[in-house]
């Protein structure tokens, strides 16, 4: 189970003017309460759908038979094409679980014709197999960057290249479904009432971790244990609840507009990415308060943050994400004596040296933090990670009394991009 502080935001900790008081959160508790209670009933009413994802037997069954099949193709690279949620929930699975033993797993959410290029030249088109993800199946980068791999695809592999090809977009409709029927390619379904940002337990997802050999049956158990916690109705035992809170409140009675998510560990990387673009798209929209994301990463971002950070405007908090079990690497003992105090070390002790370095310098300087920690890197604790986060949302949207869903300033520039392109307006 991953655990949650809270201790670096409260006011017994940071002082009364830069932490949150007992009594503030006094004020939310019987308003969390009944949000808990909204949540379950418009559930049951068929909102919220993606929260059910991890219960869907027959979806998770469909994604395992597919992925057993291509698993027969003897496939080398896996070439995902997808933006947004699309790519970055895959990014996230591909750092966490790409090995030696799994397939090359390259994500392409790119349309600058000279990286683009690049992929095309290097893959290994003999041996790869092309996932497609647009909901709506007419995504601009995603099917420019598809057709464009496609075409490579055909020109190496003459028979039945088709089969080396899945969509995943609308069950019914839309330029990609009816493309897919007609070249007999593969699909998979997007359920019609998720975005892209809440997609990670549909196929999306399933079939990523699926192909990169990981435990779909962890990753939704992880999902529905996290799914029974953040039903309890005491704020300090729902992790979702508390986290919306924290936010909240350092938000709206403190002034800390601005999340910095950072974890301590690379494979976390894409993390960050994905959970500052779930909470600018379903918060984003009000220019009064709400959160505004910044995706960091431990330790690169402490040698070129931290100084605003510790001293600069107290605009932020953190949210730190670590892993506490880790691959033991050493460092060599023989080292000159200005470096004995690393000498033997395991790089995890390192890191881990890092992330308390800067947690409690912040603490320190009296700035507000909280910290998400996962024993392990693995399906369970992962599924764990992104069902908490999405249900956080949930609770945000109805502190902040936001619609989480739809991003509709997002379909404002798709519309005028279309135009352009329509006029031949391009330089």
């Amino acid at each position: 189970m991953l655990t949650l502080d809270i201790k670096g935001t409260l006011a017994k900790v940071i002082t009364p003017s830069h932490g949150i008081p007992d009594q503030e959160f006094s004020g939310v508790r019987s308003s969390i309460r009944r949000y808990t209670e909204e949540w379950l009933s418009e559930r049951e009413r068929g909102d919220h759908a993606w929260s059910m994802h991890p219960y869907n037997k027959e979806m998770i069954a469909a994604v395992q038979t597919l992925a057993d099949s291509v698993k027969t193709e003897h496939i080398q690279t896996i070439v995902w094409i997808g933006i947004g949620g699309s790519g970055l929930g895959p990014k996230v699975l591909q750092e966490i679980f790409e090995s030696p033993s799994t397939p090359a797993f390259l994500v392409i959410d790119t349309i600058d014709p000279t990286a683009l290029d690049a992929h095309l030249q290097l893959i290994d088109w003999k041996s790869a197999l092309i996932v497609v993800v647009s909901k709506s199946g007419s995504t601009l980068e995603t099917m420019a960057a598809f057709f464009a791999c496609f075409e490579k695809l055909k020109n190496a592999v003459k028979t039945r290249p088709h089969h080396r090809v899945i969509a995943i977009t609308d069950p019914e409709g839309g330029p990609l479904r009816a493309f897919a029927k007609a070249q007999q390619i593969h699909t998979l379904a997007i359920p019609p009432n998720v975005g892209g940002r809440f997609c990670i337990f549909t196929p999306v997802g399933l079939l990523a971790l699926a192909l990169l050999n990981g435990d779909i049956g962890q990753f939704v158990r992880g999902a529905k244990e996290m799914d029974t916690h953040c039903q309890e109705m005491t704020l300090s035992r729902n992790p979702a609840a508390s986290l919306a809170a924290v936010q909240y409140l350092l938000d709206t009675r403190r002034g800390y507009p601005i999340r910095v998510i950072m974890p301590y560990g690379d494979r976390l990387h894409s993390m960050a990415r994905w959970e500052q673009q779930l909470l600018a798209e379903s918060l984003g929209k009000s220019d009064g308060f709400n959160p505004i994301p910044v995706a960091a990463i431990g330790t690169q971002d402490q040698h070129s943050l931290l100084q605003q950070w510790m001293a600069g405007p107290r605009k932020s908090w953190h949210l730190f994400l670590r892993e506490v079990d880790k691959q033991r690497l050493e460092v060599p003992r023989s080292l000159p004596d200005a470096f004995a105090y690393i000498s033997g070390k395991t790089f995890g002790q390192l890191l881990d040296a890092c992330y308390e370095g800067t947690s409690q310098a912040l603490t320190s300087a009296k700035r507000p933090h909280v910290t998400i920690a996962l024993q392990h890197l693995d399906e369970y604790h992962i599924g764990q990670l992104f069902f908490l986060l999405m249900t956080e949302v949930v609770y945000l949207g109805k502190l902040y009394r936001i619609n989480i869903y739809g991003q509709p300033a997002v379909e404002i520039g798709k519309q005028i991009t279309r135009g352009i392109l329509s006029k031949g307006q391009t330089t």
